[in-house]
């Protein structure tokens, strides 16, 4: 259950952050009525998975790696971002560490 309120709050703060973009300098409505409702989301899961017991370090950096990927793809899909590769090398990383923290948290 913990992990699927982590995919929650990932999922909802990857809806908001994207739709920042979209919101166009919150000029725009309903993108900025998502990015409200993606981050009371993403943080009020987030809230149920400390309170389920994970350890803060390791539900903060999943929830920050699988973000800044998904955000990351979303960008070069969506809105024709280039990634070069120093920037791709950047993010193995970063979700490498996480599995690090990961697998050091069950040791």
């Amino acid at each position: 259950m913990v992990y699927v309120l982590l995919a929650v709050a990932i999922i909802g703060e990857v809806t908001a952050t994207v739709s920042l973009k979209v919101s166009d300098g919150f000029s725009r409505l309903v993108p900025s009525i998502v990015v409200v409702v993606g981050y009371l989301v993403a943080f009020t899961a987030l809230a149920f998975v400390l309170k389920l017991g994970m350890p803060i370090g390791v539900a903060y950096a999943i929830w920050c790696a699988f973000g800044i990927a998904a955000v990351a793809a979303i960008g070069v899909v969506a809105f024709g971002e280039t990634l070069n590769w120093p920037t791709v090398l950047g993010l193995v990383l970063v979700v490498a560490g996480v599995v690090a923290i990961e697998l050091g948290a069950h040791a």
